[in-house]
């Protein structure tokens, strides 16, 4: 290895970093600065990827968690010939519409594997990373070919460390043995507003020894000692690994290193004085020297070379194995069988069970039409029931095994499960209750923002919960998981509209879909065919029961609820119309003519009734309707009594309706 070019290229990275951050007056120059060794010796010397293909089966994932300092990414995957990073973007950094944002978004920038900014993600994002490649390598791999054998490396600091989901995410990591997975941290004794001794005090080193990982301590601003160390992650085996690289944050900027100022832009005043003092030229501003450039030019070719002799073992294991290459294309294009529908059998006419029995149900032929799909639970298999039968569990032992045992660690699971979307291999889904989607909801957020196909299935959706009380009974959940963007929230109403919420949720790769299912049993809605009810929850909303005489009321409702709107339909009379609309987010994105058709402006007189806050119901039922819901707390008592007490019920639709008729 070349000390003298990574240690040069490291210095020029730094300027690359004070240039963009004081171009917009805006950024963070701590971790670039701090870190700029780190960066060299990765993607100078470490890392196997190939920027011609940034999407390569095989390489070294590198999941930059302390996204605040975004520049340090874009830096080295502009220096490492990222086209999508060209040297005009990182003179773009933070501008509107550039592949160089304030944090790395995914989908954004090629090279940028995980959306990250809001800290600890990143981390989570990388143990998903590693559980995704470990199901890879278990699933695909033959003897003589094999085909996934990379590291997940994230890069993380001190305010990655604090954060809960790490955590969560790191114990998971530690338990399981995910030992392709190095963990990089930053440790420089800051935070953003004071020293990080004013927070923390904890031995890092032992704290990760005691949760199974190996350890290493380090000066990470020796390029030596970190290229030893890594290495020495990369060969050890049965743990994963930390680096805790001791770096001087803001390094090159001795007016503001190592103190709480060089975190952010506090640094930027002072760097023409620091670019001097790296060497570099005063009157040149993003400068890369030609040596810098030459020595990444041949260090792509090396990269090149290796990624051509992976290509050689991939075209041989494609002709040796069809059917798993098969598969493996399917994974990738996020292939569902047509007929999936189809291959999901009726329920009984006169079934009368909770939709999360029935999403039991739906589950195992859906996960035979689909290998992929990957099911979790934060150790409540036993109540969410969405236990893959068909596989085993997926541990130490057997990574192939297809149901994933969190623990009681839901904000960790669905991060997790973001780093197994990111991948794009497998469909992740998990479940807990749904009133636990509060602790979820960052990954939630990401997920949405990100694009991702990631499925909840978040049981226990109402006060139906009953005797558990209002520590357990999500009446605001559900109108809290709607108004978030691009997150498809489906509450079926019986078995039927659980077997198409379930299809609906693989159709849809642009974005994630939460099933929300009751514990409380509800009837058939036989009303309307299995067919209109399957077809109908991929519209959002549907006629249920259509009016025998002329349109004078509509009810509308979701879930378990759908049932006494079915009950004053048939007391209140021939001009009813009941309107299921299990998904605000499908209805809302049909076309206007099928709205219309669904709830004709001209019927105004409209009731809906949903087991919740009443909010977002207003906008189907207009000013001249009502909505029944509740807008409190729920109570301890037997789940049909509480809905009594709350007022769900059949009579309160009938009286509504009548009262504006």
């Amino acid at each position: 290895m070349n000390l003298t070019a990574l240690s040069r290229a490291a210095n020029e990275a730094r300027g690359l970093a004070m240039d963009a951050v004081h171009a917009c007056n805006s950024g963070h120059l701590g971790l670039p600065l701090g870190c700029a060794e780190i960066g060299a010796a990765l993607y100078g010397h470490a890392l196997s990827h190939n920027p011609a293909d940034p999407k390569w089966l095989n390489r070294d994932r590198f999941i930059l968690s302390a996204g605040h300092g975004s520049i340090f990414l874009y830096s080295w995957l502009h220096l490492s010939g990222y086209a999508s990073v060209d040297h005009e973007q990182v003179k773009k950094f933070r501008v509107l519409g550039s592949h160089t944002p304030g944090h790395p978004e995914f989908h954004e920038t090629a090279g940028v594997e995980a959306t990250t900014g809001p800290l600890g993600q990143g981390i989570a994002n990388a143990v998903g990373y590693a559980v995704s490649q470990k199901m890879a390598a278990a699933k695909y791999n033959t003897p003589e070919h094999p085909i996934f054998d990379n590291h997940i490396v994230a890069l993380a600091g001190d305010g990655c460390m604090q954060e809960g989901v790490a955590m969560e995410a790191i114990a998971f990591a530690g338990h399981f043995k995910l030992d392709n997975l190095i963990l990089i941290y930053d440790s420089n004794d800051v935070t953003l507003d004071a020293m990080a001794s004013e927070s923390q005090s904890e031995n890092a080193a032992k704290r990760f020894g005691a949760i199974e990982w190996g350890v290493q301590t380090i000066d990470g601003n020796d390029l030596a000692a970190f290229l030893d160390a890594f290495e020495k992650a990369k060969a050890a085996s049965g743990k994963p690994q930390l680096i805790i690289a001791r770096t001087l944050i803001g390094k090159g900027i001795p007016e503001v290193a190592g103190t709480a100022k060089a975190h952010g832009e506090g640094g930027a005043k002072f760097i023409e004085a620091a670019r001097q003092g790296l060497g570099l030229p005063a009157d040149e501003h993003f400068f890369v020297s030609a040596e810098t450039r030459s020595f990444f030019a041949e260090h792509g070719r090396a990269l090149a070379a290796q990624y051509d002799a992976w290509t050689v073992t991939f075209a041989a294991w494609r002709a040796a194995n069809p059917a798993l290459a098969a598969d493996l294309d399917a994974a990738l294009k996020n292939e569902i069988p047509a007929d999936l529908l189809a291959r999901i059998p009726e329920f009984p006419a006169d079934a009368k069970i909770a939709t999360r029995k029935a999403g039991s149900d739906v589950l195992q032929p859906v996960a035979a039409a689909v290998p992929n799909l990957i099911g979790g639970s934060a150790d409540l298999y036993g109540s969410t029931l969405n236990y893959i039968n068909a596989s085993k569990d997926f541990n130490a032992t057997n990574y192939g095994g297809r149901n994933i045992r969190f623990g009681i660690r839901e904000h960790g699971m669905c991060a997790i499960m973001n780093g197994l979307a990111y991948d794009g291999l497998f469909r992740a889904s998990g479940a807990t209750f749904l009133v636990f989607a509060d602790y979820c909801r960052a990954s939630i957020r990401l997920a949405a923002l990100s694009g991702l196909g990631t499925i909840y299935i978040f049981t226990h959706d109402s006060v139906g919960v009953g005797e558990d009380g209002p520590t357990h009974q999500p009446v605001e959940t559900v109108s809290g998981l709607r108004v978030i963007p691009n997150l498809d929230v489906i509450r079926p109403a019986d078995p039927e509209e659980t077997a198409g919420a379930f299809a609906a949720a693989l159709q849809r790769t642009n974005g994630p879909t939460l099933l929300a299912l009751t514990r409380q049993v509800v009837p058939m809605l036989n009303e309307a065919s299995a067919k209109t009810r399957r077809e109908g929850v991929l519209k959002g909303g549907y006629i249920l029961i259509r009016e025998t005489g002329p349109l004078k009321t509509i009810l509308l409702s979701a879930g378990s609820e759908v049932q006494h709107a079915v009950a004053a339909a048939k007391t209140l009379g021939a001009g009813v119309r009941v309107v299921s609309v299990p998904s605000f987010h499908r209805f809302d994105a049909q076309p206007q003519s099928y709205r219309d058709e669904v709830l004709p402006p001209a019927c105004r007189a409209r009731v809906a009734i949903e087991a919740g806050v009443t909010g977002l119901w207003w906008k189907y039922v207009g000013l001249d309707g009502k909505v029944i819901g509740i807008d409190r707390f729920g109570l301890s008592a037997p789940g049909n009594k509480v809905m009594e007490v709350l007022g769900i019920t059949p009579q309160a639709v009938i009286d509504a309706a009548k009262s504006i008729a």
